[in-house]
């Protein structure tokens, strides 16, 4: 997103680097039959005879229409019918000819993403993911606990969403599509005209047939439509106008967008109410036995009554803790049974498991009680209803406090989305360039190549050129950079962004899903979903945990009640209306609730969301958590000097000549040759050579065709003009080419480049004809970057293609702990790899095509946003307004973050550490202190919402570096 760039987006700025291709299914006209095509890799084919045998097989299956196998390539290619047959039958009928045969190939992958309802914890989400990759066909499956969200890879030739939802309900959950990754461009329209079936199929039928169009969805029952479109051929307003002209004089038909509320926000506003809702319904029955159990018995004579026996020992108090109690177990809590069942039944243990366990263990002793007190006139005992109530009151209120501090971590996503405006001012043009018309429509009408006027104050719908107008805009929103920035005809503007006070023409050039703020939300959410390398070891731990919990409270009850009967301890421990059992029972109940996994389960996703969520709205992007927790690592921090450390729009500041050659032939083959580079200090040649061609010779440019072109990485370009040979590069390329640099040549390249100037030589037939001057300065903040770097235990290093000297001056200039100059693409990566060897984790920062194998090679690759999309799609991070300061700023997040997740997991964990002890009973025979099972829960929730607020305060992170901006 360069500041003023003057090239139009070719592709966005942003792709998806999990983005997989779906082979799509072709029409066989004549049978009307969708045929897909699947190919298998066959071993063990030796001759043709071979081939004609699977052949033979393969074409005695109903459903397949033709069979490729060659014999060479150890291939075989199938086309087949998705509705008669799948490719796990071809494939096992290919194996029972005897040959060995390989998977399914990647291009017959899918990616759909779902919601996920009725995670309690870590495991919840392991389980699930071991569910859905034993699902047949499902080759990857991600389940992000803190996002309720699954990402599954599938083939589509065996499965497909529906048996994957129902896979996923199987195992107890809940789950609804979201949508295929792959579906990029989607509107939603409201149908109004249409009264039956047949209109609705004309409309379909036109939809469908209609040039861009790849998907359409009808809702009959709404009288809606959902069109996937490629936005190169139609949009939004098109399809609307193609719905339009299905009617005819008798009927007319017309059609509104219709934006379907949002899903997310939807369910989790939802589940804030279900939460609420059960709380407050368990609440109804539980403050009158907390009245009844633990105050009223308190405040004599008023609870005087509760004791009043309605038959033997039965007492009206223990009846109504009954009556009450039984609601709040078996409708509240109905939702523990649920998911203890499927926990089980899937061979795992959660929260569920637990807060059951311990719940049934209070009530249905306490209902022994009242049977026993009910049948025996001497009985004497003690019940626990209000333990059960209590418990389940206490872990929903710490549910609903959890799910709404959860609902915080994504609210600089919900941020970024809320950024585009609703409505936008459509110019129409006559034939002259004159504007016809202004007409407000929504920005979901906005279709690339309109012109949208935008007036001062208001955002900017979409990414686009300016074609007419000028003013200044605020980027804040997308990059973090609070300084409005000049734009003018020519620049880019971003959607999202802030008109500050000029009228503005903007050509739309990127719409939809394909605007760079659409991008960068989709990016977050994806980071949002994958796991941090951290979570490992909660998954690791939640596997053990609950069978362990179970364990240590079954020892705990052991433990208690063995010694009490054997009156190993003094029986004044045990209070008055309790027995030995009942004080073990108590004890075994507080460790059965206490532990839970829950906030292990939520110490690291819950930070990744808010540190991806707050870096984007600082415009620094982060692809996961993988990079964000290696980023943290990070001791030295290599950079590319061309577009990196300097500013990246080299400038031509002399030009000589040598061997008696003319300006304007060494400005002739030097523009003709550089013309076909990408290079910006080839532009920068080219364009000091135009200027001055047209000021020493005519003004008439040549156009004169180059022959031989080839491009030396790190050094230059060369090629036949006419019949003259041409180099254009430095000094290195003059010498693997045998030109002899001369003295006065030498001079000339030693004075400039102790200025950090680097010189462009332009040899023509063996010699040295002229020379070019660029410098290309350095970012202002540059050294105040390498400084801090420095005091972070950072150490810098320079690669660069460039010649020593240049490379050494700017290194002095910035403050670069060391520098290596004269390497191409590769020697940039072979440079990383060597530093990793020595067990340092390296990071890269760069912009161009040529640093790519250096991002990759790199543990942490960051991207200048302002750099090249192959750059940025390499990269694990990207700087999107292109300031060095955020290079700090991405380690200082990740550094914040895996501080803020171990912190976490010292809550977490340290927690169970300490509660399980103390509710085991450690302290009481020495303090008398004791931590009952309705405060044992009320702690267990406690844990969950701390860990939750402790990421949130990840929102208040400010970047370490703005106090030193002047």
């Amino acid at each position: 997103m360069e500041a003023n760039g003057k090239e139009d987006f070719n592709v966005p700025l942003l792709e998806n680097s999990d983005e997989v291709a779906i082979t799509v299914s072709e029409l066989d006209y004549k049978k009307d039959e969708k045929i897909r095509t699947v190919m298998f890799r066959v071993r063990g084919i030796e001759c043709a005879s071979c081939a004609t045998s699977i052949e033979s097989a393969l074409g005695n299956l109903s459903g397949v229409r033709s069979i490729t196998v060659s014999p060479l390539q150890g291939q075989a290619v199938v086309k087949y019918v998705p509705e008669l047959i799948n490719a796990k039958k071809i494939k096992e009928t290919l194996e029972d000819t005897g040959f060995s045969v390989d998977d399914f190939p990647d291009q017959d992958i899918a990616v759909c993403r779902l919601r996920i309802k009725g995670m309690a914890c870590t495991s919840c989400s392991e389980s699930l993911e071991r569910a859905l990759q034993m699902v047949s066909g499902v080759k990857k499956a991600v389940v992000g606990l803190a996002l309720e969200e699954a990402k599954v890879h599938f083939d589509p030739s065996i499965t497909d969403t529906d048996k994957i939802i129902e896979a996923i309900e199987d195992v107890g959950f809940g789950a609804n599509l979201i949508g295929a990754v792959n579906d990029v461009n989607k509107v939603h329209l409201k149908l109004e005209g249409v009264n039956s079936s047949e209109d609705m199929a004309a409309i379909k039928s036109s939809l469908e047939s209609a040039e861009g169009v790849n998907h359409v969805a009808i809702d009959m029952a709404e009288n809606k439509v959902t069109v996937s479109y490629d936005p190169d051929f139609t949009g939004a307003r098109s399809l609307i106008q193609c719905i339009q002209d299905v009617g005819h004089s008798s009927k007319t038909y017309s059609a509104s967008l219709y934006n379907p509320p949002r899903q997310r926000e939807k369910e989790q506003l939802h589940e804030i109410e279900i939460y609420r809702n059960h709380f407050l319904f368990s609440c109804l029955f539980t403050v009158p036995i907390f009245m009844f159990s633990m105050v009223l018995p308190m405040l004599p004579p008023y609870g005087n009554w509760l004791d009043y026996k309605i038959h033997n020992m039965l007492t009206i108090g223990m009846f109504l803790s009954w009556i009450l109690c039984t609601p709040v177990q078996f409708i509240v809590g109905r939702r523990f049974y649920v998911g203890s069942y499927h926990a089980l039944r899937r061979k795992s243990a959660n929260m569920d498991v637990l807060v059951a366990l311990g719940t049934n263990a209070a009530y249905f002793y306490s209902v022994y009680v009242v049977i026993k007190a009910l049948t025996s006139k001497t009985f004497d005992g003690q019940e626990f209803f209000e333990t059960s109530a209590m418990l389940i009151s206490f872990i929903l209120l710490g549910k609903y406090l959890e799910v709404v501090a959860k609902g915080k971590t994504s609210d600089a996503l919900a941020k970024l989305t809320d950024l585009a405006p609703d409505t936008a001012y459509l110019l129409t043009f006559d034939g002259n360039g004159n504007v016809v018309s202004e007409t407000e429509i929504n920005t979901q009408l906005i279709q690339r190549n309109d012109v949208i006027k935008i007036m001062p104050g208001a955002k900017v719908p979409v990414d686009g050129i300016i074609i007419d107008g000028q003013s200044h805009v605020n980027e804040s929103m997308i990059t973090g950079e609070a300084t409005p920035i000049e734009k003018r005809t020519g620049d880019k503007v971003i959607g999202g962004t802030m008109n500050e006070n000029g009228c503005l023409h903007v050509k739309a050039t990127h719409v939809g899903s394909e605007t760079a703020l659409s991008q960068i939300v989709q990016l977050v959410e994806a980071a949002q979903l994958a796991q941090a390398p951290a979570q490992k070891l909660a998954d690791q731990i939640s596997r053990y945990f609950v069978p362990t919990v179970v364990t240590l409270a079954f020892l705990t009850w052991l433990g208690w009640f063995i010694p009490g009967i054997a009156g190993i301890y003094p029986k004044h421990w045990i209070p008055k209306a309790m027995d030995e059992f009942e004080l073990a029972l108590q004890f075994g109940i507080s460790v059965l609730v206490v532990a839970c996994p829950c906030a292990l389960g939520l110490a690291t996703p819950t930070a990744v969301m808010v540190a991806s969520g707050k870096g984007a709205s600082q415009g620094v992007l982060i692809k996961g958590g993988n990079a964000l927790e290696k980023a943290h690592k990070v001791k030295t921090i290599v950079f590319d000097k061309t577009g990196t450390l300097t500013i990246g729009k080299p400038l031509v500041v002399s030009a000589v000549l040598f061997n008696s050659f003319s300006m304007e032939e060494v400005c002739d083959v030097a523009t003709a040759t550089e013309a076909n580079s990408e290079h910006p200090i080839a532009k920068a040649v080219v364009e000091h050579a135009k200027s001055l061609r047209q000021k020493f010779g005519t003004h008439v440019e040549h156009n004169v065709d180059v022959k031989e072109f080839e491009v030396h990485p790190g050094a230059g370009v060369s090629g036949k003009v006419g019949h003259r040979k041409i180099l254009v590069g430095n000094k290195r390329l003059m010498h693997s080419c045998n030109v002899t640099v001369g003295p006065e040549v030498e001079s000339y390249l030693l004075e400039n480049e102790q200025l950090a100037r680097t010189c462009v030589l332009v040899g023509i037939d063996g010699k040295v004809a002229g020379a070019f001057s660029v410098t290309d300065p350095v970012k202002p903040e540059a050294a105040r970057v390498i400084s801090f770097l420095r005091s972070m235990g950072i150490s810098s290093i320079m690669v660069t293609g460039d010649n020593w000297a240049t490379a050494s001056a700017v290194r002095k200039e910035v403050g670069i702990d060391d520098v290596f100059a004269e390497t191409d693409p590769i020697g940039k990566a072979e440079k990383i790899k060597e530093l990793q060897m020595k067990g340092v984790t390296v990071a890269m920062v760069g912009d161009g095509i040529n640093d790519s194998p250096a991002l990759v090679a790199a543990d942490v690759g960051m991207a200048i946003g302002a750099g090249t999309n192959v750059a940025i799609e390499a990269a694990d991070i990207v700087l999107i307004k292109s300031n060095l300061e955020d290079v700090v700023t991405a380690i200082d997040l990740s550094r914040k973050t895996m501080s803020r997740i171990r912190l976490n997991y010292v809550w977490a964990l340290g927690y169970n550490i300490l509660g399980m002890p103390i509710a085991a009973g450690i302290l009481y025979p020495f303090t008398g202190i004791r931590l009952p099972p309705w405060l044992a829960g009320a702690c267990m929730a406690a844990s969950s919402l701390s860990v939750v607020c402790s990421s949130l305060l990840l929102q208040s992170y400010k970047k370490p570096l703005q106090v030193h901006r002047t």
